[in-house]
């Protein structure tokens, strides 16, 4: 970085003055001050009679050179400097016998003089002119002090043209001087002029006239007169407008500050990329001596070297930190000074330094990340002190807005360090999601490319880690909890760019679980760092926590998966419904002709497949194995937690497929005919059975005529759906056994299968049970009240007992049970069978106690019923392969108990009816017995049935009791 980068934070002149005209002014005003302060009179030696131990003593007192003026000091001591300790800067080190020098090819300066004459680059030529100047200006005016004399007068009535080289160097010289009159007098007084004043205008007048033609400046020239009578008007000026001894015409504000910087350059050895010289003491010593001409005084001067300082070290490459280092030591005796002083000029020069300072060391702050690694981090600390206090001197000592607060509240260093740390991370992330952004772009013809935000979750979580190792240290000196600021930074670019991510993702795909893993896990690490780092403060780090809005990544994963969960389900659902509906709502037309999985006889087919169940539920079942295949695959860590919500979809699904495959098949109910009105026998004759036969039979037409014709609730249909929630039953059993074995191979779940994850379709197999069992029933009742009503309902004891036997039934259950036995599974075959035991035990009681007027039975036909009873409990029994005797025995329980009945002659049964009736009504039941109600459950100790036994016994007896009791008719 040049000089002309980094601008004068004093102002600019206004006037065409170059560095190096300032700095031969300056260094003039440098030999004159330290001339006028030697006390003796002062002498001149040429410059041909000059020996390298008096090249500094041309300006001596002829009576001691020892002790005649400052700039004859000698160099001799290279011990270590005061004011490098002072800044904290060591002293350089030189070899034994080797002696460093200012410029390259030029011998060691001797004295204090010679080197600020070579630090200043002045020519020797140009240094005898200025000394053999002031010896006559002195000599002109002898007993005035410098400060009374105004030195770029004196000196250009010194010189003429004849004393320089050539035309062009004197007018050079001459217009210099006069813009230093100028630039002292005129834009920056000492005080203030007024508009009216004549001296200025003069001045000015003499100042364009000598930039057109040279100005005599003979010592009795007119023109010479009238310049010094301006000039002397101009700087010996009160404020009350008389005369004074002490001039001023280098002391205004921002010339004498310019001036004075020249003079502080002189402190920096050329020859090392601007290091402070080691005889930095005795050179500043010097140059104070120029503060009474210049109007500086201490806190001026410490402000100024301090920019010093601090420019060198810009200006030099930026290579030696110690020049940073003293400029931030040398700062902390300008914030003493700020505090001190009230000064309002100071105040503004002060401000402007340390906005420039600030301005420099914050444009690399507010980005350190493009500022410091590890080859340079070193300097960082130093840049943020300096930025630190020029920040804390402007706010606490200049702004007034600080002022009015209380300043408890306001901690200006951890603000700014605040300030640095989030701007420079933003800066950084931002960069971070470009490299991102063309990374994604350069693997896309990968076949899996990383999305951008899982790429720069990582490059995040980098950078966090180099934040918290390489700046962090550096940054907690000011902030406590610069580490937890920065991941707090981090966290709230991460979170703003992912909730747009979020806000735009609709369904679970690869690519949005990748990036909410990344994410959750970035914020584990970074929420981490942030705890860590605020252990020991004073809130235990709420108000950083808070500053981190939790991103929910896995709420986020959570609610894609229910959305993708709900998505399958429904599927699901759909295809149930769409299939099971058609099939419903195919006619006997439609089912000849549709083949495939969607056509009803197709799907109850017993020879659809080698399950003989339907092809529909293996579907089903396929369908929900490969939703949980593709569940367990979901590249999440929360399959335990979401695993429940995924079982309780496909449990209702399921369950509404097994309540589709049962409905409309009806229950036993709706194939058991009504009963007939109780009649009583009309004894010895039988010709009006035979007329009532029909009667019976189409009332129970009426109930089952739904059911006819309709193949898909025909035999082997029945079958089948029981055969199919049976292989339901059994796949699910198998489901949840595999549930399991994935869950185990999921790093989460252990614990969840220890701590009793419910792992169940407890509505599905629930509704299998509950449908096989009425499946069961549906079949038998239908089989015997339906299917069978010919031999059973229209024939069996019809007429003559003797002549209508059982046998017509069993022949004709003999191939359905042959027909059950090959169609349903082994497993649930029995129960089948024994529905259909349980029915025909039903049908048979249903016969011989409702079966209407066109039956009787006398006490002599109880023993054929007997018969047939065994005949039919043997048909079951099969010989020992069929059902288990003891089974047939407790289901033919009801029969056997209520068979004796039929034995037992009409005046006991009589008897034991007048009995019950009594026990059950009392007193009420002496008068008229009321007619007992039908419970449907027959027993020998229920008063109904005895009344039943009765109302079909052929016998004078019953019926005369019928026709006393409850005048019951002969027929319907």
């Amino acid at each position: 970085m040049t000089a002309a980068d980094l601008p004068s934070p004093y102002g600019k002149l206004g006037c065409a003055l170059l560095d190096p005209e300032l700095r031969e002014t300056a260094y003039e005003i440098f030999v004159a001050a330290c001339r006028s302060t030697g006390g003796k009179p002062l002498t001149y030696i040429p410059q041909s009679e000059r020996t390298p131990s008096s090249a500094d003593r041309s300006l001596s007192s002829p009576a001691s050179s020892s002790s005649s003026s400052s700039l004859q000091r000698s160099l001799t001591s290279t011990a270590a400097s005061k004011m490098k300790k002072a800044l904290g800067i060591k002293s350089s080190k030189k070899s034994p016998g080797k002696e460093s020098s200012p410029s390259k090819g030029s011998k060691r300066p001797a004295t204090v003089g010679e080197l600020m004459r070579v630090q200043m680059g002045i020519s020797e030529q140009a240094d005898t002119r200025i000394r053999r100047g002031l010896l006559r200006a002195a000599a002109s005016q002898l007993g005035r002090r410098m400060e009374s004399m105004v030195l770029p007068l004196e000196l250009l009535q010194q010189f003429k043209v004849t004393d320089f080289p050539d035309q062009q160097e004197y007018e050079s010289w001459q217009l210099r001087n006069l813009k230093i009159l100028e630039a002292g007098l005129l834009l920056h007084p000492f005080r203030p002029l007024e508009k009216s004043d004549v001296s200025s205008q003069r001045l000015r007048q003499i100042i364009r006239g000598a930039s057109e033609r040279p100005l005599e400046t003979g010592r009795n020239s007119e023109s010479m007169q009238v310049l010094r009578s301006a000039v002397m008007a101009l700087a010996c000026k009160t404020s009350d407008g008389s005369a004074s001894d002490t001039c001023h015409w280098a002391d205004g504000f921002p010339l004498n500050l310019h001036l004075y910087q020249m003079l502080l350059e002189a402190c920096f050895d050329n020859s090392e990329e601007g290091s402070i010289i080691d005889e930095i003491d005795e050179v500043l010593e010097l140059i104070k001596k120029t503060w009474t001409i210049l109007g500086i005084n201490q806190m001026h001067h410490n402000l100024c070297f301090t920019w010093a300082l601090f420019h060198r070290f810009v200006t030099t490459g930026q290579v030696d930190i110690d020049l940073l280092f003293a400029a931030d030591n040398q700062l902390a005796e300008v914030a003493k000074d700020a505090k001190a002083t009230k000064d309002s000029a100071y105040s503004k020069i002060l401000s402007s330094t340390l906005s420039s300072i600030m301005g420099w060391t914050e444009k690399r702050l507010l980005a350190y990340h493009d500022t410091f690694n590890p080859s340079n981090i070193e300097s960082m600390q130093i840049i943020v002190s300096l930025g630190v206090s020029a920040a804390k001197i402007l706010m606490e000592d200049i702004s007034q807005e600080y002022r009015r607060k209380r300043r408890e509240e306001t901690d200006v260093a951890r603000s700014r360090i605040d300030t640095y740390i989030r701007s420079s991370l933003r800066t950084a992330f931002a960069q971070r999601m470009e490299q991102a952004d063309s990374s994604r772009r350069s693997s896309k013809n990968q076949s899996t490319p990383t999305p951008v935000l899982a790429i720069l979750a990582k490059d995040i979580g980098d950078l966090a880690s180099k934040e918290k190792a390489l700046f962090s240290p550096i940054l907690k000196k000011w902030h406590p909890l610069a580490a937890g600021v920065a991941v707090a930074t981090l966290h709230s670019c991460y979170g703003n760019e992912l909730k747009q991510f979020i806000s735009g993702i609709t369904e679970l795909t690869p690519d949005a679980v990748q990036v909410l893993k990344a994410a959750d896990k970035l914020e584990k690490d970074l929420v981490h760092v942030a705890v860590e780092d605020s252990v020991d403060s004073d809130d235990g780090g709420k108000s950083l926590i808070r500053e981190m809005p939790p991103y929910e990544a896995e709420s986020a994963i959570a609610n894609l998966v229910k959305t993708w969960i709900k998505t399958r389900v429904d599927r699901l659902k759909e295809w149930v419904d769409r299939n099971l509906q058609q099939e419903d709502s195919l006619d006997r037309g439609n089912l000849r002709m549709l083949n495939g999985l969607f056509g009803a006889k197709k799907v109850w087919n017993p020879r659809a497949n080698r399950e003989s169940c339907a092809p529909s539920a293996i579907e089903v079942l396929r369908i929900i194995d490969e939703t949980l295949d593709a569940f367990f695959q979901l590249p999440i860590a929360m399959h335990p937690a979401l695993l429940p919500d995924l079982m309780i979809g496909l449990d209702r699904s399921l369950q509404h497929y097994i309540s589709k495959a049962k409905s409309g098949c009806g229950t036993r109910n709706t194939f058991i005919p009504a009963l007939p009105p109780l009649t009583r026998c009309e004894v010895g004759s039988k010709l009006w059975k035979k007329k009532e036969k029909s009667h019976p039979l189409q009332k129970r037409r009426s109930q089952v005529r739904s059911m006819n014709g309709d193949d898909s609730f025909g035999l082997p249909q029945l079958c089948v759906r029981v055969n199919t929630l049976h292989h339901i039953r059994t796949e699910l059993d198998n489901l949840e056994k595999r549930i399991k074995t994935c869950l185990r191979n999921v790093e989460s779940a252990q614990a969840d299968i220890s701590n009793g994850l419910e792992i169940k379709f407890e509505i599905s197999l629930a509704a299998c049970q509950e449908g096989i069992q009425q499946l069961c029933e549906v079949t038998a009742y239908k089989v015997i009240f339906h299917d069978l009503s010919h031999v059973l309902w229209d024939g069996l004891y019809v007429g003559e007992t003797a002549s209508s036997r059982i046998d017509p039934l069993l022949k004709e259950l003999d191939p359905i049970l042959e027909m059950i036995s090959t169609t349903v599974h082994e497993r649930v075959r029995n129960r089948v069978i024994t529905a259909l035991m349980k029915a025909s035990f039903d049908g048979l009681l249903l016969v011989l106690l409702a079966g209407g007027p066109s039956r009787s039975f006398s006490q002599q036909d109880s023993q054929i019923i007997e018969d047939d009873f065994r005949s039919l409990k043997a048909l079951y029994l099969a010989d020992g392969d069929g059902l288990p005797e003891e089974l047939v025995e407790k289901a033919s329980t009801q029969v056997r108990n209520v068979l004796p009945l039929f034995r037992t002659d009409s005046e006991s049964l009589v008897e034991r009816f007048k009995r019950m009736m009594a026990e059950a009504y009392g007193s009420a039941a002496k008068s008229r017995y009321p007619l007992p109600p039908t419970s449907g459950h027959w027993s020998p100790t229920e008063a109904n049935t005895i009344l039943r036994v009765l109302c079909y016994r052929n016998g004078e007896a019953a019926t005369r009791f019928l026709k006393k009791t409850y005048n019951l008719p002969k027929r319907l």
